[in-house]
């Protein structure tokens, strides 16, 4: 079972704030801006809106592709000891 699913990242990259980023969060992962990221939380960000769309470039994404970097961000949400 997934932690990091491709409706996350789809949020992550939907975001309007590109400083944006995933964080996992009591087994939930949750979009938040740069200044809601708390000291508490900043060993939690998993990626950033704007490393994801750097590694990205252009072009519309396919639900395929959503689902290979949601597999890459779960494996790193596992890293992390969730």
């Amino acid at each position: 079972m997934l932690l990091i699913d491709r409706e996350c990242v789809r949020r992550l990259l939907d975001s309007p704030d590109p400083d944006a980023a995933l964080v996992f969060v009591r087994g939930a992962c949750v979009v938040l801006p740069e200044g809601e990221i708390d000291d508490a939380h900043r060993g939690l960000v998993v990626t950033r809106r704007r490393d994801l769309t750097s590694l990205l470039g252009e072009g519309e994404l396919s639900d395929e592709r959503l689902d290979d970097l949601a597999t890459r961000l779960d494996n790193v949400v596992r890293d992390l000891g969730a």
